[in-house]
Protein backbone atom coordinates (compact mmCIF):
# COMPACT_ATOMS: atom_id res chain seq x y z
CA UNK A 1 0.00 0.00 0.00
CA UNK A 2 2.95 2.50 0.91
CA UNK A 3 4.04 1.71 -2.73
CA UNK A 4 0.72 2.86 -4.20
CA UNK A 5 0.73 6.09 -1.99
CA UNK A 6 3.82 6.64 -3.63
CA UNK A 7 3.17 6.39 -6.93
CA UNK A 8 0.05 8.44 -6.48
CA UNK A 9 2.11 11.32 -5.11
CA UNK A 10 4.06 11.06 -7.99
CA UNK A 11 1.28 10.96 -10.24
CA UNK A 12 -0.02 14.22 -8.89
CA UNK A 13 1.62 16.80 -10.67
CA UNK A 14 1.26 14.78 -13.82
CA UNK A 15 -2.87 14.55 -14.30
CA UNK A 16 -4.11 18.14 -13.82
CA UNK A 17 -8.11 17.23 -14.00
CA UNK A 18 -10.48 19.60 -14.62
CA UNK A 19 -13.10 17.79 -11.51
CA UNK A 20 -15.75 20.40 -12.15
CA UNK A 21 -18.24 18.81 -14.01
CA UNK A 22 -19.55 21.11 -16.85
CA UNK A 23 -23.74 20.59 -18.24
CA UNK A 24 -25.00 21.87 -21.25
CA UNK A 25 -26.26 25.08 -19.41
CA UNK A 26 -23.03 25.33 -16.80
CA UNK A 27 -20.81 28.62 -17.96
CA UNK A 28 -17.32 28.14 -19.43
CA UNK A 29 -14.22 29.17 -18.31
CA UNK A 30 -12.60 32.40 -20.32
CA UNK A 31 -9.80 30.28 -21.56
CA UNK A 32 -12.00 28.13 -23.84
CA UNK A 33 -13.51 31.33 -25.68
CA UNK A 34 -9.11 32.36 -26.54
CA UNK A 35 -7.28 31.64 -29.30
CA UNK A 36 -5.73 28.80 -27.64
CA UNK A 37 -9.00 27.05 -28.33
CA UNK A 38 -11.39 28.52 -30.70
CA UNK A 39 -15.27 28.48 -30.89
CA UNK A 40 -16.46 29.37 -34.47
CA UNK A 41 -20.23 29.82 -33.06
CA UNK A 42 -21.20 30.86 -29.93
CA UNK A 43 -24.41 28.75 -30.19
CA UNK A 44 -22.01 25.95 -29.72
CA UNK A 45 -21.12 26.94 -26.27
CA UNK A 46 -24.36 25.39 -25.44
CA UNK A 47 -23.53 22.52 -26.85
CA UNK A 48 -20.14 21.75 -25.45
CA UNK A 49 -20.24 18.25 -23.46
CA UNK A 50 -18.02 17.65 -20.05
CA UNK A 51 -15.25 15.94 -20.10
CA UNK A 52 -16.24 13.29 -17.63
CA UNK A 53 -18.56 11.92 -20.70
CA UNK A 54 -16.15 11.34 -22.98
CA UNK A 55 -16.10 7.57 -23.73
CA UNK A 56 -13.83 5.22 -22.75
CA UNK A 57 -12.27 2.00 -20.67
CA UNK A 58 -13.13 2.35 -16.60
CA UNK A 59 -10.16 2.60 -14.67
CA UNK A 60 -10.00 0.28 -11.16
CA UNK A 61 -9.82 1.42 -7.96
CA UNK A 62 -6.00 2.20 -7.26
CA UNK A 63 -5.02 0.41 -10.14
CA UNK A 64 -6.36 2.56 -12.81
CA UNK A 65 -6.12 1.57 -16.28
CA UNK A 66 -2.26 0.92 -15.87
CA UNK A 67 -3.30 -2.60 -15.04
CA UNK A 68 -4.46 -3.52 -18.91
CA UNK A 69 -0.95 -3.17 -19.72
CA UNK A 70 0.15 -6.18 -17.62
CA UNK A 71 0.77 -9.23 -19.79
CA UNK A 72 -1.76 -12.68 -19.59
CA UNK A 73 -3.87 -10.06 -17.16
CA UNK A 74 -4.61 -6.63 -19.34
CA UNK A 75 -5.89 -6.59 -23.19
CA UNK A 76 -3.77 -3.39 -23.53
CA UNK A 77 -0.28 -5.23 -24.73
CA UNK A 78 2.07 -2.98 -25.62
CA UNK A 79 3.50 -4.57 -28.64
CA UNK A 80 -0.32 -4.70 -30.13
CA UNK A 81 -1.44 -1.03 -29.00
CA UNK A 82 -2.35 -1.14 -32.83
CA UNK A 83 -4.35 -3.55 -32.22
CA UNK A 84 -5.61 -1.79 -29.09
CA UNK A 85 -6.43 1.35 -30.67
CA UNK A 86 -8.33 0.15 -33.55
CA UNK A 87 -10.30 -1.45 -30.45
CA UNK A 88 -10.73 1.51 -28.65
CA UNK A 89 -11.77 3.12 -32.03
CA UNK A 90 -14.48 0.33 -33.03
CA UNK A 91 -15.92 0.34 -29.48
CA UNK A 92 -16.23 3.89 -28.41
CA UNK A 93 -15.81 6.12 -31.62
CA UNK A 94 -13.50 9.03 -33.03
CA UNK A 95 -12.80 10.65 -29.69
CA UNK A 96 -11.73 8.31 -26.34
CA UNK A 97 -10.62 8.72 -23.10
CA UNK A 98 -7.70 6.73 -21.29
CA UNK A 99 -7.60 8.31 -17.61
CA UNK A 100 -6.76 6.67 -14.21
CA UNK A 101 -2.82 6.49 -15.47
CA UNK A 102 -1.02 6.64 -12.33
CA UNK A 103 2.28 8.52 -13.06
CA UNK A 104 1.09 10.31 -15.97
CA UNK A 105 -1.70 12.44 -17.51
CA UNK A 106 -5.09 11.21 -18.94
CA UNK A 107 -4.83 10.15 -22.96
CA UNK A 108 -7.32 11.21 -25.17
CA UNK A 109 -7.16 9.16 -28.76
CA UNK A 110 -8.27 11.16 -31.33
CA UNK A 111 -9.65 9.12 -34.77
CA UNK A 112 -10.74 12.20 -36.62
CA UNK A 113 -8.17 14.01 -38.61
CA UNK A 114 -11.15 17.35 -38.88
CA UNK A 115 -9.68 17.37 -35.16
CA UNK A 116 -6.55 16.95 -35.24
CA UNK A 117 -5.86 19.67 -37.85
CA UNK A 118 -7.94 21.76 -35.58
CA UNK A 119 -5.54 21.02 -32.46
CA UNK A 120 -2.70 21.58 -34.69
CA UNK A 121 -3.85 24.60 -36.40
CA UNK A 122 -4.47 26.52 -32.90
CA UNK A 123 -1.10 25.46 -31.50
CA UNK A 124 0.62 28.82 -29.33
CA UNK A 125 4.15 29.01 -30.04
CA UNK A 126 5.30 26.41 -27.33
CA UNK A 127 3.48 23.62 -28.40
CA UNK A 128 4.08 20.94 -25.43
CA UNK A 129 4.46 17.00 -27.29
CA UNK A 130 4.11 14.60 -24.69
CA UNK A 131 7.34 13.86 -23.72
CA UNK A 132 9.24 10.73 -21.80
CA UNK A 133 9.09 11.50 -18.39
CA UNK A 134 12.06 8.66 -18.06
CA UNK A 135 14.02 10.55 -20.59
CA UNK A 136 13.98 13.58 -19.31
CA UNK A 137 14.44 12.44 -16.09
CA UNK A 138 17.37 11.35 -17.30
CA UNK A 139 18.88 14.15 -19.42
CA UNK A 140 17.53 17.02 -16.14
CA UNK A 141 18.50 14.75 -12.84
CA UNK A 142 20.41 11.87 -13.62
CA UNK A 143 23.17 13.51 -16.05
CA UNK A 144 22.58 16.76 -15.35
CA UNK A 145 26.07 17.74 -15.06
CA UNK A 146 26.30 16.80 -19.04
CA UNK A 147 23.01 17.97 -20.17
CA UNK A 148 22.76 21.37 -17.92
CA UNK A 149 19.74 23.52 -19.19
CA UNK A 150 20.57 22.22 -23.01
CA UNK A 151 17.80 19.49 -23.51
CA UNK A 152 17.94 18.89 -27.32
CA UNK A 153 14.72 18.14 -28.82
CA UNK A 154 13.66 15.26 -27.27
CA UNK A 155 11.63 15.27 -24.07
CA UNK A 156 12.13 19.19 -23.78
CA UNK A 157 9.33 21.76 -23.91
CA UNK A 158 9.00 25.70 -23.22
CA UNK A 159 11.51 28.07 -23.90
CA UNK A 160 14.75 25.78 -23.81
CA UNK A 161 13.15 23.69 -26.38
CA UNK A 162 12.52 27.11 -28.64
CA UNK A 163 16.10 27.90 -27.94
CA UNK A 164 17.14 25.13 -29.18
CA UNK A 165 14.72 24.33 -32.19
CA UNK A 166 16.04 27.92 -33.92
CA UNK A 167 19.44 27.37 -33.95
CA UNK A 168 19.20 24.31 -35.58
CA UNK A 169 15.50 24.02 -38.03
CA UNK A 170 17.43 25.90 -40.58
CA UNK A 171 20.40 23.55 -41.04
CA UNK A 172 18.07 20.23 -40.30
CA UNK A 173 14.43 21.38 -42.04
CA UNK A 174 14.86 23.21 -45.30
CA UNK A 175 14.99 20.68 -48.26
CA UNK A 176 18.38 22.21 -49.98
CA UNK A 177 19.72 21.55 -46.44
CA UNK A 178 19.43 17.77 -46.63
CA UNK A 179 20.46 17.82 -51.10
CA UNK A 180 24.16 19.11 -49.85
CA UNK A 181 24.49 15.46 -48.30
CA UNK A 182 23.13 13.68 -51.02
CA UNK A 183 26.83 12.82 -52.60
CA UNK A 184 27.73 10.84 -48.98
CA UNK A 185 23.97 9.26 -48.60
CA UNK A 186 24.24 8.14 -52.33
CA UNK A 187 28.13 6.82 -51.34
CA UNK A 188 26.95 4.63 -48.30
CA UNK A 189 24.05 3.50 -50.39
CA UNK A 190 26.49 1.66 -52.54
CA UNK A 191 28.21 0.16 -50.03
CA UNK A 192 24.96 -1.41 -48.81
CA UNK A 193 23.80 -2.39 -52.00
CA UNK A 194 27.70 -4.10 -52.50
CA UNK A 195 26.82 -5.83 -48.62
CA UNK A 196 23.53 -7.21 -49.68
CA UNK A 197 25.59 -9.07 -52.30
CA UNK A 198 27.95 -10.52 -49.99
CA UNK A 199 24.73 -11.41 -47.64
CA UNK A 200 22.95 -13.62 -50.11
CA UNK A 201 22.72 -17.31 -49.19
CA UNK A 202 22.64 -20.10 -52.00
CA UNK A 203 18.87 -18.76 -52.72
CA UNK A 204 19.95 -15.18 -52.89
CA UNK A 205 18.31 -14.57 -49.67
CA UNK A 206 19.07 -12.48 -47.12
CA UNK A 207 20.20 -13.73 -43.16
CA UNK A 208 17.66 -13.81 -40.60
CA UNK A 209 18.95 -10.76 -39.00
CA UNK A 210 19.03 -8.50 -42.18
CA UNK A 211 17.17 -5.57 -40.30
CA UNK A 212 20.20 -5.49 -38.32
CA UNK A 213 21.98 -5.01 -41.74
CA UNK A 214 19.80 -2.53 -42.09
CA UNK A 215 19.98 -0.68 -38.69
CA UNK A 216 24.02 -0.52 -39.50
CA UNK A 217 23.16 1.45 -42.97
CA UNK A 218 20.96 4.05 -41.42
CA UNK A 219 23.78 4.50 -38.56
CA UNK A 220 26.55 4.59 -41.35
CA UNK A 221 24.90 6.95 -43.17
CA UNK A 222 23.77 8.93 -40.27
CA UNK A 223 27.56 9.00 -39.18
CA UNK A 224 28.36 10.20 -42.61
CA UNK A 225 25.92 13.37 -42.40
CA UNK A 226 26.12 13.82 -38.79
CA UNK A 227 29.50 13.99 -38.14
CA UNK A 228 31.32 13.20 -41.44
CA UNK A 229 32.83 10.55 -40.38
CA UNK A 230 32.70 6.83 -41.34
CA UNK A 231 32.25 4.27 -38.16
CA UNK A 232 32.74 0.77 -40.45
CA UNK A 233 29.51 -0.21 -40.11
CA UNK A 234 29.37 -1.67 -43.42
CA UNK A 235 32.41 -3.28 -43.60
CA UNK A 236 33.09 -7.41 -43.34
CA UNK A 237 34.12 -6.84 -39.73
CA UNK A 238 32.43 -3.66 -38.61
CA UNK A 239 33.80 -2.49 -34.86
CA UNK A 240 32.22 -3.61 -31.69
CA UNK A 241 30.95 -0.84 -30.71
CA UNK A 242 28.84 -0.46 -34.16
CA UNK A 243 26.63 -3.20 -32.75
CA UNK A 244 26.61 -2.25 -29.05
CA UNK A 245 25.49 1.45 -30.27
CA UNK A 246 22.71 -0.45 -32.12
CA UNK A 247 21.68 -2.65 -29.22
CA UNK A 248 21.53 0.22 -26.72
CA UNK A 249 19.22 2.25 -29.17
CA UNK A 250 16.95 -0.81 -29.61
CA UNK A 251 17.14 -1.35 -25.84
CA UNK A 252 16.08 2.24 -25.68
CA UNK A 253 12.97 1.90 -27.32
CA UNK A 254 11.52 -1.60 -26.38
CA UNK A 255 11.83 0.11 -22.12
CA UNK A 256 10.43 3.33 -23.41
CA UNK A 257 6.60 2.00 -23.25
CA UNK A 258 6.83 -0.04 -20.31
CA UNK A 259 8.39 2.77 -18.35
CA UNK A 260 5.52 5.16 -19.61
CA UNK A 261 2.76 3.07 -20.03
CA UNK A 262 2.93 0.28 -17.14
CA UNK A 263 2.17 1.68 -12.93
CA UNK A 264 5.91 4.08 -13.03
CA UNK A 265 7.35 2.16 -10.03
CA UNK A 266 10.80 3.56 -11.36
CA UNK A 267 9.63 6.79 -9.77
CA UNK A 268 9.76 5.34 -6.56
CA UNK A 269 13.14 3.03 -6.81
CA UNK A 270 15.14 1.52 -9.50
CA UNK A 271 13.07 -1.17 -11.20
CA UNK A 272 15.54 -3.51 -13.53
CA UNK A 273 13.45 -2.27 -16.34
CA UNK A 274 14.59 1.48 -15.41
CA UNK A 275 18.18 0.17 -14.93
CA UNK A 276 18.27 -1.43 -18.50
CA UNK A 277 16.93 1.91 -19.62
CA UNK A 278 19.67 3.79 -18.18
CA UNK A 279 22.52 1.79 -19.03
CA UNK A 280 21.70 2.15 -22.54
CA UNK A 281 21.09 5.73 -22.76
CA UNK A 282 24.89 5.94 -20.86
CA UNK A 283 26.12 3.12 -23.64
CA UNK A 284 24.10 5.50 -26.87
CA UNK A 285 26.16 8.35 -24.83
CA UNK A 286 29.71 7.38 -24.24
CA UNK A 287 29.65 5.74 -27.76
CA UNK A 288 28.38 8.82 -29.81
CA UNK A 289 30.71 11.45 -27.84
CA UNK A 290 33.70 9.29 -28.76
CA UNK A 291 32.68 9.88 -32.79
CA UNK A 292 31.67 12.84 -32.15
CA UNK A 293 35.01 13.27 -30.42
CA UNK A 294 36.48 12.26 -33.26
CA UNK A 295 34.88 14.57 -35.73
CA UNK A 296 36.15 17.76 -33.75
CA UNK A 297 39.50 16.65 -33.81
CA UNK A 298 39.22 17.11 -37.94
CA UNK A 299 37.20 20.05 -37.19
CA UNK A 300 37.80 22.83 -40.09
CA UNK A 301 35.52 25.17 -39.67
CA UNK A 302 37.35 27.80 -42.54
CA UNK A 303 35.92 24.93 -45.09
CA UNK A 304 33.04 25.46 -47.22
CA UNK A 305 29.60 25.29 -45.44
CA UNK A 306 28.74 22.95 -47.99
CA UNK A 307 31.36 20.84 -47.30
CA UNK A 308 30.13 20.64 -43.60
CA UNK A 309 28.58 17.87 -41.53
CA UNK A 310 25.71 19.19 -39.67
CA UNK A 311 27.26 18.81 -36.02
CA UNK A 312 29.87 21.08 -37.93
CA UNK A 313 27.65 23.79 -39.41
CA UNK A 314 25.55 23.80 -35.91
CA UNK A 315 28.45 24.93 -34.40
CA UNK A 316 30.31 27.07 -37.12
CA UNK A 317 27.06 29.13 -36.39
CA UNK A 318 26.14 28.97 -33.19
CA UNK A 319 30.06 28.69 -31.47
CA UNK A 320 28.91 26.18 -29.01
CA UNK A 321 30.18 22.50 -28.77
CA UNK A 322 27.82 21.35 -26.28
CA UNK A 323 24.96 22.47 -28.14
CA UNK A 324 25.76 20.75 -31.20
CA UNK A 325 26.96 17.27 -29.25
CA UNK A 326 23.46 17.12 -28.29
CA UNK A 327 22.19 18.07 -31.43
CA UNK A 328 23.86 14.88 -32.58
CA UNK A 329 23.08 12.44 -29.62
CA UNK A 330 19.61 13.40 -30.29
CA UNK A 331 19.57 12.24 -34.22
CA UNK A 332 21.55 9.25 -33.12
CA UNK A 333 19.26 8.31 -30.64
CA UNK A 334 16.44 8.77 -32.82
CA UNK A 335 17.50 8.38 -36.45
CA UNK A 336 18.98 4.86 -37.19
CA UNK A 337 15.51 2.66 -35.65
CA UNK A 338 12.89 4.22 -37.57
CA UNK A 339 14.28 5.08 -40.57
CA UNK A 340 15.73 1.43 -41.20
CA UNK A 341 12.51 -0.07 -40.16
CA UNK A 342 10.84 2.38 -42.55
CA UNK A 343 12.99 0.88 -45.21
CA UNK A 344 12.61 -3.10 -44.09
CA UNK A 345 8.78 -2.41 -44.26
CA UNK A 346 8.68 -0.67 -47.34
CA UNK A 347 10.81 -3.40 -49.18
CA UNK A 348 8.86 -5.80 -47.60
CA UNK A 349 5.62 -4.04 -49.52
CA UNK A 350 7.26 -4.12 -52.50
CA UNK A 351 8.06 -7.60 -52.51
CA UNK A 352 4.98 -8.97 -51.72
CA UNK A 353 3.35 -6.72 -54.11
CA UNK A 354 5.32 -7.27 -57.38
CA UNK A 355 3.00 -6.04 -59.78
CA UNK A 356 3.78 -2.25 -58.05
CA UNK A 357 7.11 -3.14 -57.68
CA UNK A 358 7.10 -3.88 -61.62
CA UNK A 359 6.10 -0.16 -62.16
CA UNK A 360 8.51 0.98 -59.70
CA UNK A 361 11.25 -0.77 -62.03
CA UNK A 362 9.74 0.14 -65.46
CA UNK A 363 10.24 4.19 -63.78
CA UNK A 364 13.76 3.18 -62.43
CA UNK A 365 14.76 1.76 -66.04
CA UNK A 366 13.66 5.00 -67.84
CA UNK A 367 15.37 7.41 -65.77
CA UNK A 368 18.89 5.14 -64.94
CA UNK A 369 18.50 2.63 -68.09
CA UNK A 370 22.09 1.01 -67.15
CA UNK A 371 23.76 -0.53 -64.13
CA UNK A 372 26.33 2.26 -64.82
CA UNK A 373 23.62 5.22 -65.01
CA UNK A 374 24.71 7.68 -61.92
CA UNK A 375 21.63 8.69 -59.69
CA UNK A 376 21.94 12.59 -58.96
CA UNK A 377 19.20 14.85 -57.47
CA UNK A 378 17.52 16.17 -60.44
CA UNK A 379 17.00 12.05 -61.31
CA UNK A 380 15.58 11.32 -57.89
CA UNK A 381 13.40 14.73 -58.37
CA UNK A 382 11.63 12.34 -61.45
CA UNK A 383 11.06 9.57 -59.44
CA UNK A 384 7.69 10.32 -58.28
CA UNK A 385 6.49 6.35 -58.45
CA UNK A 386 9.42 5.64 -55.81
CA UNK A 387 8.04 8.16 -53.37
CA UNK A 388 4.57 7.35 -53.83
CA UNK A 389 5.19 3.52 -52.95
CA UNK A 390 7.69 5.44 -49.51
CA UNK A 391 4.50 7.22 -49.24
CA UNK A 392 1.75 4.58 -49.39
CA UNK A 393 4.18 2.53 -46.99
CA UNK A 394 4.29 4.89 -44.54
CA UNK A 395 0.18 5.24 -44.56
CA UNK A 396 -0.51 1.82 -43.93
CA UNK A 397 2.41 1.18 -41.69
CA UNK A 398 3.70 4.30 -40.20
CA UNK A 399 7.14 3.62 -38.43
CA UNK A 400 5.66 5.12 -35.14
CA UNK A 401 1.80 4.94 -35.27
CA UNK A 402 0.81 7.97 -33.59
CA UNK A 403 2.08 11.65 -32.73
CA UNK A 404 0.28 14.24 -30.03
CA UNK A 405 -0.09 17.11 -28.24
CA UNK A 406 -0.45 18.41 -24.62
CA UNK A 407 -2.92 20.53 -23.67
CA UNK A 408 -1.43 23.45 -22.44
CA UNK A 409 -5.15 25.09 -21.27
CA UNK A 410 -8.73 24.13 -21.09
CA UNK A 411 -10.16 23.69 -24.37
CA UNK A 412 -12.98 22.32 -26.26
CA UNK A 413 -12.22 19.23 -28.17
CA UNK A 414 -14.52 16.71 -30.54
CA UNK A 415 -17.59 18.91 -28.70
CA UNK A 416 -16.24 18.40 -25.57
CA UNK A 417 -14.51 20.11 -22.71
CA UNK A 418 -10.48 19.23 -22.15
CA UNK A 419 -9.01 20.44 -19.19
CA UNK A 420 -5.31 21.65 -19.37
CA UNK A 421 -2.55 18.83 -18.59
CA UNK A 422 -4.66 15.78 -20.76
CA UNK A 423 -2.09 14.57 -23.48
CA UNK A 424 -4.36 13.98 -27.11
CA UNK A 425 -3.04 10.87 -29.05
CA UNK A 426 -3.76 11.47 -32.91
CA UNK A 427 -3.97 7.91 -33.94
CA UNK A 428 -2.71 8.37 -37.70
CA UNK A 429 -2.45 4.26 -38.41
CA UNK A 430 -5.82 3.82 -37.60
CA UNK A 431 -7.10 6.76 -39.64
CA UNK A 432 -5.62 6.24 -42.58
CA UNK A 433 -5.99 2.98 -42.86
CA UNK A 434 -10.28 3.68 -42.48
CA UNK A 435 -12.11 3.49 -45.86
CA UNK A 436 -13.52 6.43 -44.71
CA UNK A 437 -10.68 8.33 -45.64
CA UNK A 438 -8.77 6.57 -48.13
CA UNK A 439 -10.23 4.45 -50.98
CA UNK A 440 -9.70 0.36 -50.87
CA UNK A 441 -7.59 1.36 -47.42
CA UNK A 442 -6.51 -2.07 -47.15
CA UNK A 443 -4.37 -2.04 -50.42
CA UNK A 444 -1.36 -0.94 -51.56
CA UNK A 445 -1.84 2.11 -53.76
CA UNK A 446 0.93 3.90 -54.89
CA UNK A 447 -0.36 5.84 -57.24
CA UNK A 448 -3.08 7.38 -54.89
CA UNK A 449 -0.18 9.73 -54.21
CA UNK A 450 0.78 10.76 -57.38
CA UNK A 451 -0.31 14.07 -58.55
CA UNK A 452 -2.67 13.35 -61.52
CA UNK A 453 -4.37 10.89 -59.83
CA UNK A 454 -8.03 11.39 -58.34
CA UNK A 455 -7.43 9.74 -55.25
CA UNK A 456 -4.25 12.07 -54.60
CA UNK A 457 -7.09 15.13 -54.45
CA UNK A 458 -9.14 12.95 -51.82
CA UNK A 459 -7.45 11.97 -48.89
CA UNK A 460 -7.69 14.54 -46.25
CA UNK A 461 -4.47 16.04 -45.25
CA UNK A 462 -4.08 15.60 -41.72
CA UNK A 463 -5.12 11.60 -42.38
CA UNK A 464 -1.42 10.65 -42.90
CA UNK A 465 1.02 12.46 -41.00
CA UNK A 466 4.59 10.04 -40.85
CA UNK A 467 6.35 12.91 -39.67
CA UNK A 468 3.78 15.39 -37.53
CA UNK A 469 3.15 18.53 -38.67
CA UNK A 470 3.76 22.25 -37.62
CA UNK A 471 6.38 23.54 -34.59
CA UNK A 472 7.30 20.24 -33.60
CA UNK A 473 7.46 17.99 -37.09
CA UNK A 474 10.04 15.69 -37.09
CA UNK A 475 13.30 17.11 -36.96
CA UNK A 476 14.97 14.95 -38.83
CA UNK A 477 12.14 14.57 -41.68
CA UNK A 478 14.08 16.03 -44.62
CA UNK A 479 17.44 13.54 -44.11
CA UNK A 480 15.30 10.60 -43.24
CA UNK A 481 13.21 11.13 -46.83
CA UNK A 482 16.54 11.18 -48.75
CA UNK A 483 18.35 8.38 -47.13
CA UNK A 484 15.35 6.31 -47.69
CA UNK A 485 14.69 7.38 -51.20
CA UNK A 486 18.20 7.18 -52.22
CA UNK A 487 18.81 3.39 -51.01
CA UNK A 488 15.59 2.76 -52.71
CA UNK A 489 16.52 4.11 -55.61
CA UNK A 490 19.95 2.29 -55.29
CA UNK A 491 18.39 -1.28 -54.60
CA UNK A 492 16.24 -1.28 -57.16
CA UNK A 493 18.66 -0.16 -59.75
CA UNK A 494 20.42 -3.49 -59.23
CA UNK A 495 18.07 -5.76 -57.65
CA UNK A 496 14.50 -6.93 -58.21
CA UNK A 497 13.44 -8.21 -54.32
CA UNK A 498 11.23 -10.70 -53.98
CA UNK A 499 9.77 -12.69 -50.83
CA UNK A 500 8.42 -16.38 -50.31
CA UNK A 501 7.51 -17.33 -46.87
CA UNK A 502 4.81 -16.82 -44.95
CA UNK A 503 3.11 -13.55 -44.41
CA UNK A 504 4.61 -11.37 -41.87
CA UNK A 505 2.46 -9.38 -39.46
CA UNK A 506 3.20 -6.08 -37.78
CA UNK A 507 4.16 -5.42 -34.03
CA UNK A 508 5.95 -2.56 -32.01
CA UNK A 509 9.22 -3.61 -31.75
CA UNK A 510 9.95 -1.30 -30.37
CA UNK A 511 8.72 0.20 -33.82
CA UNK A 512 6.24 -0.22 -36.52
CA UNK A 513 7.99 -3.27 -38.05
CA UNK A 514 7.08 -6.59 -39.85
CA UNK A 515 7.12 -9.19 -37.17
CA UNK A 516 9.56 -11.94 -38.17
CA UNK A 517 12.89 -12.53 -40.39
CA UNK A 518 13.09 -10.64 -42.89
CA UNK A 519 14.41 -13.60 -45.36
CA UNK A 520 13.75 -10.70 -48.77
CA UNK A 521 15.26 -13.01 -51.79
CA UNK A 522 17.47 -10.56 -54.05
CA UNK A 523 17.86 -11.03 -57.49
CA UNK A 524 20.16 -9.25 -59.95
CA UNK A 525 18.49 -7.14 -62.86
CA UNK A 526 21.16 -6.73 -64.79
Amino acid sequence: MTIFKSVLELNRPFNVICKKCLNSSAQLPNVLTSETCEISESAQIKEIKPYEDIPGPKPLPLLGNNWRFIPYIGDFQIEHIDKVSKKLYQKYGKIVKVGGLLGRPDMLFLFDPDEIEKVFRREDSLPLRPSMPSLNYYKHNLRKEFFGDIGGVIAVHGENWQKFRSKVNQIMLQPRSAKMYAQVILETAEEFVKRIGGLRNAASEMPDNFLNEIHRWSLESLARVALDIKMGCLEEHPPDDTQRLIDAINTFFINVPILELKIPFWRVFPTSTFNRYIEALDSIREICLKYINKSMDNLDLDADENQLSVMRKVLKREKNVKLASILALDLFLVGVDTTSNAVASILYQLSINPNKQLLLHEELDRILPSADSRLTIDKLDEMSYLKACIKETMRMFPVVIGNGRQTSSDCVIGGHHVPKGVQIVFQHFVISNQEEFFFESDTFLPERWLQHSKMAKSHHPFASLPFGFGKRMCLGKRFAELEIQILLATIMQNYRVEYHHPKLDYYIHPMYTPNGPLKLKFVNKH
